[in-house]
């Protein structure tokens, strides 16, 4: 595969997951509220705050994904080992952790509000765990990709 075609790939996945994401968070997130919130009124209270603060939590995620349509468009231009896609992969990477962070403390602080359950709080730790592991990937290849350009311009230089 080259890099045309696996940039054209890495570009549809991308708007792929950004269409998911907004059928999840236009779609299906308010729909699911609304019916908590009419077969349980006593809930009700608790629609708005949380409906902000997932669609809140979703901006990180959607700022990741214009910086990996940055990194595709650079391995399209055949410019795969580079600082820029370095830099943006570190950038991805405080994204996704700072996005985990606000995810577990807004979810601590619905519970002590009451508008949350102690297993919604415990569930909610898979998502920051797949966030922190988003991290930690995007910050490990981060640093790879540092030591490939440097080693590129070493060899580009050589000849």
């Amino acid at each position: 595969m080259d890099q045309k075609k696996l940039a054209r790939w890495l570009k549809v996945i991308i708007i792929g997951v950004g269409i998911c994401g907004l059928v999840v968070f236009l779609l299906i997130v308010p729909a699911y509220g609304q019916s908590i919130a009419y077969d349980y009124p006593e809930f009700a209270y608790c629609y708005w705050p949380w409906l902000i603060f997932l669609w809140v939590a979703a901006l990180p995620c959607y700022a990741a994904l214009v910086l990996a349509w940055k990194v595709a468009v650079n391995i399209g231009n055949d410019r795969s080992f580079s600082v820029e896609n370095a830099n943006l992969l570190r950038k991805v990477s405080y994204l996704a952790a700072g996005d985990s962070a606000f995810f577990f403390v807004g979810n601590v602080v619905l519970l002590f509000m009451s508008m949350s359950h102690p297993g919604i709080t415990l569930m909610s730790l898979i998502v920051v765990f797949f966030g922190i592991a988003v991290a930690v990937a995007s910050a490990a290849l981060s640093h790879l990709i540092t030591k490939a350009a440097v080693l590129q311009e070493d060899s580009d230089l050589t000849i």
